[in-house]
C-alpha cells in the first residue's frame, strides 16, 4: 500500500490575479492624479509654501490667456473673468487665511498675468504670490 504525500507547494495563481487586477487599478487612475492645468512656468528662487497653511486657490493662466480655477466644480474648463471674481471672494469670505497664487505660463505674454492680478484684486485679495519652477542649480 502506497501512502500519499501532502503537496507543499503554493498555489500561485490567486495572487497573480490579484497584483494583475491592482496594476491595472493604478494604470487607470494614474492620468487622473495629474492636478491643475499644463503651464510651463518660469524659473526662479523662491520659497516653497508653508506646509501647515491652508491648501492655496490656484489660478492658472494659459499662454492664450485662458483662466482656470483649482477650487471651481470643473478645475479643467476654462473660467471667465466674472466667475473668477465671484467664487474667489467666496472662498476667501469662507477663509479669509487662504493663500491665493497665480500660475502664469512663461512663454506667454506678460498682459496676461496682470490681467489675471487686476481680477484678483477685484476679488478683494489682499496679497497674490506667482508659483515658478525652481531653478536649476549649475
Amino acid at each position: 500500500m502506497k501512502k500519499r504525500r501532502a503537496i507543499a507547494d503554493i498555489n500561485v495563481v490567486p495572487y497573480i490575479d490579484v497584483m494583475l487586477v491592482l496594476l491595472i487599478i493604478f494604470m487607470v487612475t494614474a492620468p487622473l492624479l495629474k492636478q491643475g492645468v499644463d503651464v510651463d512656468l518660469p524659473n526662479a528662487p523662491a520659497n516653497p509654501l508653508d506646509a501647515n497653511s491652508p491648501e492655496p486657490i490656484v489660478v492658472s493662466v494659459d499662454r492664450k490667456g485662458a483662466m482656470f480655477l483649482n477650487i471651481a466644480p470643473e478645475a479643467e474648463a476654462q473660467i471667465s473673468a466674472e466667475a473668477l471674481v465671484q467664487q474667489v471672494k467666496a472662498a476667501l469670505a469662507r477663509d479669509p487665511k487662504r493663500p491665493v497664487m497665480v500660475r502664469g505660463d512663461a512663454n506667454g505674454p506678460y498682459q496676461n498675468v496682470v490681467s489675471t492680478l487686476v481680477l484678483l484684486q477685484r476679488a478683494e485679495v489682499g496679497s497674490v504670490g506667482l508659483v515658478t519652477d525652481p531653478e536649476e542649480t549649475r
